[in-house]
Order: C-alpha cells, then structure tokens, then sequence
C-alpha cells in the first residue's frame, strides 16, 4: 500500500479551518492598519470616522461592520486561510499624518486616500503594493514629485494623483495603466513620451505648467484627452491623431498652440467634444468634401484664437453637431446661410445648432434670412461685435453689444489685405 503525500500547504489550509482561522487577519495586514492609525495627527481623527472606530483588541477582518472597524477596509479569504485586506479606502475625514512605513499589503487591489490632509512625499514603499489596480491619492496636499517606483506597478489600472502639490516629471512605464488623472499640480515639465502607455485610455493633465510640443505618437488606446491650461506649444500634427479611432473628447484649451487646426477631427469616427479654445490658431482646415456628414461631433469650441478667413460653412452638415462656438477670432466674410439653418430648420434626422456663437469677429453683411424668425428660448446665438451692417437690438442675438464701429472694420480689412 503506498504512502500518501499531502502538500504541507494543504496540511496549514485545513488545520486553519479547523481552527476557524479563516476570518482572522493575517498578521502583517494588521500591522499596516495600527502603522496607519498610530501615524495619524490624533487632532484628525473625528469621532464617528471609519478610523476612530479602529480597536485593535480585536481581529479587525473578523469585527470588520461591527461596532468596531465600522469602515475603511475591505478583507478576503486567499489560498492561505487567512483574510487578507485587498481594499482600503478611508472616508474623507480630513485625516493628516505620516503614511512613511512599509506598506506590506501583497493583496491589496484598492487604496483610497482621497480628500483628506495628506501632504509631504507620495512613500516610495507604495511600490510594494504589487497587486493595487486602483490608487486614488486625489485632493491632498502631497508634494515633491511622483515617485518612478508607481510606474513599475505591474497591475495599477487607475492612478489619480489631481490636487496636490506635485511637481517635476511624470515617470514612464505604467504598462497596464487605463485612466491616469493629474489635473491642478505644480507639474512644470514636458509631456512623457508615451510609447510605454500602451493601454491608457483617460488621461488630464490640466491646470498645470507643463511645456513643449505634443508627442507625434499617442496612445491609440486613447478615449479622452485632456491638457487645458498648460504651457503646451507648436502645431498640432494630424499623424498624432490619425489612428486614434475611439478617441471621444479632446480639450487643449488655454496654451499657445498655433498654425492649422487639422482635418483629421473632423474625420475621427469616434470623436464627440473637441475644445481648442484660448489658444494661437491662425487656420481650420476642412475635410474632403462628404467626410463632414459622417462626424459625429457634438460640440466644437474654437473660441479666443487668431483664426481667419470665411467661418467653416462644413461644420452645418455635422448631423449631430449642436454646439458650435467661434467668437473672438478674427472670421471675415458673410455668416454662412448654412449654419443659420441648421440652427433654425436643419433637415430631418439632423440635430439643430442650439448654441451659435460669432460675436468678437469680423463678419459682414446683414443677417441670414432663418434666423429672422428664430425665437429666444429656442437657440443660444450671438452675433454682436462684427461689422454686420444692421443689427438692431429687437434681436436677442443683437443685444449684449454693439457691432464695431466702420473705422476698425476698415483697419482690419486693410491689414490683412
């Protein structure tokens, strides 16, 4: 008769529930729990917050929802028989305090610190966090700068380190990384290159200073897109766009981009919200005639640019466009008769332009004969600061200016002649 063999790891499993062990935590999990609340500002921890009810007199993963350990973490049994924490995610309470030990949580798949008084460095130990998908560290007061380490992090799908006081580079790596949110930092460098972001599909770094060009290659992975209000300059390349066939919303406003608004967004298959406002523009170059009836473009905003020439009539036969801003440009020529009735009668199946926007340019002539009949509350137009010869002010879309006085319109005309 032969011997039977048991793996010594199944022999500690049963003998672990045989004791009932498997809703204990294991040790080092606790360890991380009494680090964090021992390196808490006492002040900072509220009476009726997940923290204050933390009792280590007790098993935390066996009392979690209980009198005791009422929130802020999240326990499962693994393969060992021990419950091990795999989220933690604090209530935003205001807590301050240190988070510089060593952060052994093997299991963890969420860490949350969202909103709260957390400042100094973003602990380099986070590094040891090797299964964390989601880290959400928003609304701080972290500084210093991003530590490489989180962009080795072989799971982390989401990172969210917005509003903080973060500067210096943005590390490379993040392989795996889905939405990557950094919006209203100190961040004062160039854009990465981002050949190792192969699956990102969220990114905004708004509100920050980050300078140079727009890398020539981006993610085709892309959904969103987001650097308003940066220091970003150069022209915008069509080859950075061109396979970018999910991308849904794209917002460079506030930089000093310049020269030629490319045909490609107007192309994109996917594309639903484009804002370039505030920027340097000079010019918007049209698709091939026919490709603009299959955009699906919802609102444009090239607002507050040095744009030139006749307004972009091809933007009418957008079928689902409905919000279209061009003021403060520098637009010539007379108000496309198009974009009138799209804005008053478009044609069926055809969304109507509930939002029209020209004043602050150079347009000529008088009004288009559809919006003489369009009502108040049916549309969103202003035509005000142009050089329409006659604007009375009984039009909703003639008050809250005048047109420009004949002396500047002639100015313009002669200096861009």
């Amino acid at each position: 008769m032969g011997s039977l063999c048991v793996p010594l790891s199944t022999i500690i499993a049963i003998w672990c529930l045989l004791l009932g062990a498997e809703s204990k935590t294991h040790w080092g999990d606790a360890e991380v729990l009494k680090e964090l609340k021992q390196g808490l500002e006492q002040a900072s921890v509220i009476p009726g917050s997940c923290v204050s009810s933390w009792d280590f007199t007790l098993d935390p993963c066996d009392n979690l929802f209980a009198d005791k350990f009422t929130c802020g973490f999240r326990c499962d049994v693994v393969v060992s028989g021990l419950s091990r924490v795999t989220e933690l995610a604090l209530d935003q309470a205001g807590y301050v305090g240190s988070l510089t030990f060593t952060w052994n949580l093997p299991f963890l798949q969420t860490l949350d610190l969202s909103k709260n008084n957390f400042s100094a460095q973003i602990p380099d130990s986070f590094s040891n966090l090797t299964r964390l998908r989601r880290l959400s560290l928003s609304s701080n007061s972290f500084s210093g700068e991003i530590p490489p380490s989180l962009g080795t992090l072989p799971s982390l799908e989401e990172l969210y380190l917005d509003s903080n006081n973060l500067r210096g580079t943005i590390p490379q790596g993040f392989h795996n990384l889905k939405r990557l949110e950094l919006q209203s930092n100190n961040l004062n460098t160039h854009l990465p290159n981002f050949d190792t972001f192969t699956n990102l599909k969220y990114l905004d770094f708004s509100d920050n200073s980050i300078a140079g060009e727009l890398s020539a290659s981006l993610p085709v992975s892309l959904v969103q897109i987001s650097i308003r209000n940066n220091n970003l300059n150069g022209v915008l390349s069509s080859e950075s766009f061109r396979n970018l066939k999910r991308l849904q919303v794209v917002d460079f406003s506030s930089n000093r981009m310049s020269g030629l608004i490319p045909s490609v967004f107007f192309e994109l298959p996917s594309l639903q919200q484009l804002t370039l406002s505030f920027n340097e523009f000079t010019k918007v170059e049209a698709p091939y005639k026919g490709v603009e009836s299959r955009s699906r473009l919802i609102a444009v905003d090239l607002s507050n640019n040095r744009l030139e020439g006749f307004l972009p009539s091809f933007m009418a036969m957008m079928p689902k466009l409905s919000s279209l801003s061009l003021e403060n440009n520098e637009f010539t020529g007379r108000i496309a008769t198009q974009l009138a009735e799209k804005t008053v009668s478009p044609k069926t199946g055809v969304t109507p332009l509930e939002r029209l926007l020209l004043r602050g340019n150079y347009l000529v002539g008088g009004i288009p004969r559809p919006l003489l009949t369009l009502k108040r509350d049916s549309a969103n137009v202003s035509l005000v600061d142009n050089c329409l010869y006659r604007c009375p002010h009984t039009f909703f879309f003639c008050q809250g200016g005048q047109q420009k006085s004949l002396a500047q319109c002639n100015r313009f005309v002669s200096t861009t002649e």
